[in-house]
């Protein structure tokens, strides 16, 4: 009825995710279609003889209100329907394509356009029906996306507890050691561990714990979030202990520092990845006043004296 398509078009208007559904269970329903014309059972012929063995076992008539009969109805659809969902997914699974860097950064384009880049170390797979079903896994590392603007088919990457929801936006997720973390370039990006649900934007990103899921947007600073995907490290007011982590990984070395008061100290500077571990230490060195000592892939950071 007009009625009903109206209410269906206010709930796909009220939630993106909810075009998702919506899709999936239109898909879903078209099976359904096939797999009944693939059946022999004639649905009319089993009912009749379902009333007839239901009378013949009472000699009295039982009249029933309207409404059992309805709920009756209701059921048997609940049925069909869960029995076209188990007919689809046995007949029709979803694979997943694994995309995998290793010990280089990977870049990638996904069926839809969407242009990806993983960070060594890291993974991630992609639906086999990705065209209509733009589901994404992430397993493990660092991954930038740059998503492909479709209204019609929200992007979901699926990690742990926690889903990220985008029509089209660039953003960074990373997935290691129990954390999340979410950080927004462009657009808006909606997180949900399924209790919370919340909406970042340019500039802003939110760090989830699996022991601790929970969401609480922060302002986003620096850049050194995607330095693999910009070939830079972009510190404003950076903690020098993220800045050593990220060099630690980008070179495969030890770096630790012989002052605790070194561990406070902010980063502002660049650092291009394309440069040496020496020239980029040259770099950290005269910023900071520090004095590097590097023994092999040992590195210790002293305070000048």
């Amino acid at each position: 009825t007009e009625e009903e398509n109206t209410a269906v078009k206010n709930w796909l208007a009220e939630d993106a995710a909810n075009e998702v559904y919506y899709l999936q269970f239109e898909k879903i329903w078209n099976a359904g279609k096939n797999l009944a014309v693939k059946s022999k059972i004639d649905e009319e012929k089993a009912w009749q003889k379902f009333k007839e063995r239901t009378v013949t076992a009472k000699k009295e008539a039982v009249i029933r209100p309207l409404n059992q009969y309805t709920w009756l109805k209701v059921a048997a659809i609940v049925t069909l329907i869960a029995g076209i969902w188990l007919g689809y997914n046995i007949f029709n699974p979803v694979s997943y394509t694994d995309i995998t860097a290793k010990s280089q950064v990977l870049t990638d384009t996904l069926p839809d356009g969407s242009e990806i880049t993983l960070n060594k170390n890291s993974q991630i797979s992609y639906a086999s029906n990705f065209t209509s079903n733009r589901s994404v896994r992430l397993k493990k590392g660092d991954v930038f996306f740059n998503v492909a603007h479709d209204k019609s088919r929200p992007f979901v990457i699926d990690v742990d507890q926690v889903s990220v929801t985008v029509v089209g936006t660039s953003f960074n997720v990373k997935h290691q050691a129990g954390e999340t973390e979410v950080n927004v370039e462009s657009g808006i990006v909606r997180v949900s561990t399924g209790k919370e649900e919340i909406e970042l934007r340019k500039g802003e990103k939110v760090l989830i714990k699996d022991k601790n899921p929970e969401l609480l947007i922060e302002k986003n600073t620096d850049q050194v979030y995607n330095y693999y995907h910009s070939g830079k490290i972009i510190a404003n007011n950076t903690p020098i202990l993220k800045v050593i982590n990220i060099l630690k990984d980008l070179y495969g070395v030890d770096i630790k520092t012989d002052d605790p008061s070194i561990n406070n100290m902010t980063v502002n500077t660049t650092l291009p990845i394309k440069y040496s571990l020496d020239e980029n230490l040259k770099i950290l060195r005269e910023t900071m006043d520090l004095k590097v000592i590097r023994n092999g892939n040992q590195i210790l950071l002293s305070k000048l004296k």
